[in-house]
């Protein structure tokens, strides 16, 4: 994959991400606010209706965070080639079992590696240059999903490039790991809870972050750092205590 230049691979990349924000995020955000719309109100996590100027601005921050991980993606493609990683294409070199032990170990991985740096990003001495733009639109709709400051991206896109020389990956792996990353990042910033109110106090709700969980962080900043486990929050008191009653997160 080294014979095209820097540029070939980032267009590549930079489509595809791009093209995969705009179908789940837009399209989740046509299903629900758009189509749906009334007969969905009831499970509505909002107090005021998303404004234009705040999805553009997240829209402007998303292809931003396109441009940087298709930037990471191409250098060490156009530079390195995937022999440089850990990355494998025969489905039988560690079994199909590792696959999915690979892809749950990557999934625990980037919770914890999400966790600390979005802890971090939140302290007062760099939150505004660091993290600000995400939570610009106060209440977060599915294009808030992959809105992330410069930096931020950068950090994010890290992970990806160490876990490839860390963890050996299939490529179906990575794959389906980077969907599951897109799709849990629009759920959780949706905006509408998809799981009865009960669903805190069940091992679903308690134990994997959703869209009431992660509602109440861009509410309350010192709260629900996580991002697909609680678990983190759990152990170091940063889950809000009321937040495995039955509550309503209007009531925040």
């Amino acid at each position: 994959m080294s014979n095209h230049s820097f540029w070939f691979y980032w267009f590549a990349f930079f489509s595809v991400i791009l093209a995969r924000y705009f179908l789940i995020a837009g399209g989740a955000y046509l299903l629900f606010y758009l189509v749906l719309g009334q007969s969905v109100a009831k499970q509505s996590l909002r107090l005021k209706p998303p404004m234009g100027g705040t999805i553009r601005k997240d829209i402007e921050l998303s292809i931003l965070s396109a441009v940087v991980f298709a930037a990471f993606t191409a250098l060490f493609i156009s530079e390195h080639g995937l022999g440089a990683s850990l990355l494998y294409t025969d489905l039988h070199k560690y079994g199909l079992w590792y696959l999915v032990a690979s892809f749950v170990a990557v999934l625990i991985l980037q919770d914890t590696y999400f966790y600390f740096i979005h802890r971090m990003f939140h302290h007062p001495l760099i939150f505004r240059w660091m993290h600000s733009g995400h939570h610009r639109s106060g209440e977060p709709t599915p294009w808030s999903s992959f809105a992330f400051d410069l930096p931020e991206a950068i950090i994010q896109a890290l992970f990806f490039v160490a876990v490839i020389f860390i963890i050996p990956l299939h490529f179906i792996t990575l794959l389906v790991i980077l969907m599951t990353m897109t799709v849990w990042a629009v759920v959780t910033h949706l905006g509408f809870e998809l799981l009865p109110a009960s669903s805190t106090r069940q091992w679903l709700g308690k134990w994997f972050i959703g869209a009431m969980h992660h509602s109440i962080h861009h509410r309350k900043y010192m709260v629900h750092y996580g991002l697909y486990f609680t678990f983190w929050d759990k152990l170091l008191g940063t889950q809000h205590p009321n937040y495995e009653n039955e509550f309503h997160v209007s009531e925040f």
